[in-house]
């Protein structure tokens, strides 16, 4: 299965929620790979821990050389990284991949991310997170993808967003994968105590939104694994948080 964490606001959770699932699938003995399009690098940092930032063959490098003829190209696979975690790879992100943006789209190399996964046939599971923006690298990333996953933060602004956010999966689907899904919205930070939080998720509910039942609270050790690049299932296994990022995974992979 590939799926794509997607939302065009900045600070919803999608690195995170891309690392911790995808660790918690690799802990279940599955082949899973991270692909890290944001060029903040933070799904990069977290799973990789020290040292990511000295990775050569990273996203850029497999950008760069869909813009030049090669008579042997590489294929994705020349650019995948273990990681500390057993079942759990890597295809890192690079802080200046958004220098390609404008020859990528002139020459039209939307389909190359698509090409390179469809042909990584021993994985098992693959996780790409993308950047807080609809750009080429976002949409790479909907083309390659067979399900969506949104993050929600439970604020006014957001809820806006997402009829925007949803559209841009709509045309993507229509125009490029016809077998791309919106496989749930995934409510971050949540405040089950908080009357707002609640009635946003009921509004999304009511409109027969795709609201998955699996929520993820707002802690502490999140930020914490964050600062020990280890995925919660590593750092704090039975903690709360961790549950329920199990919980979601579950309710994805019944």
């Amino acid at each position: 299965m590939i799926r794509v964490v997607f939302n065009q606001k900045g600070g919803v959770g999608k690195s995170s929620i891309t690392s911790n699932l995808a660790a918690i699938s690799a802990a279940k003995g599955l082949k899973t790979l991270v692909i890290d399009l944001d060029p903040q690098c933070n799904s990069t940092q977290y799973i990789y821990g020290p040292g990511s930032e000295n990775i050569k063959q990273d996203i850029k490098a497999f950008f760069e050389q869909t813009l030049t003829f090669q008579m042997k190209p590489q294929g994705a696979d020349a650019f995948i990284h273990a990681t500390p975690y057993e079942n759990l790879f890597l295809l890192p992100a690079n802080p200046d991949v958004t220098d390609l943006q404008t020859k990528l789209e002139t020459k039209h190399k939307i389909y190359k991310l698509k090409e390179a996964v469809e042909k990584l046939v021993d994985f098992d599971a693959i996780y790409i997170d993308t950047p807080p923006a609809f750009n080429f690298f976002t949409l790479s990333a909907l083309v390659a993808a067979e399900r969506c996953l949104i993050p929600f933060d439970c604020d006014e602004f957001a809820r806006h967003a997402l009829y925007s956010l949803l559209d841009n999966v709509n045309e993507t689907r229509m125009d490029h994968n016809e077998s791309l899904q919106v496989e749930g919205i995934v409510v971050n930070q949540y405040q089950p105590r908080a009357s707002l939080p609640k009635k946003m998720v009921e509004a999304l509910q009511a409109e027969n939104l795709p609201v998955l039942n699996a929520k993820i609270s707002s802690s502490v050790k999140m930020r914490e694994s964050h600062n020990e690049s280890k995925p919660l299932i590593h750092y704090a296994p039975k903690h709360k948080l961790t549950q329920e990022f199990v919980a979601l995974f579950n309710e994805l992979n019944p």
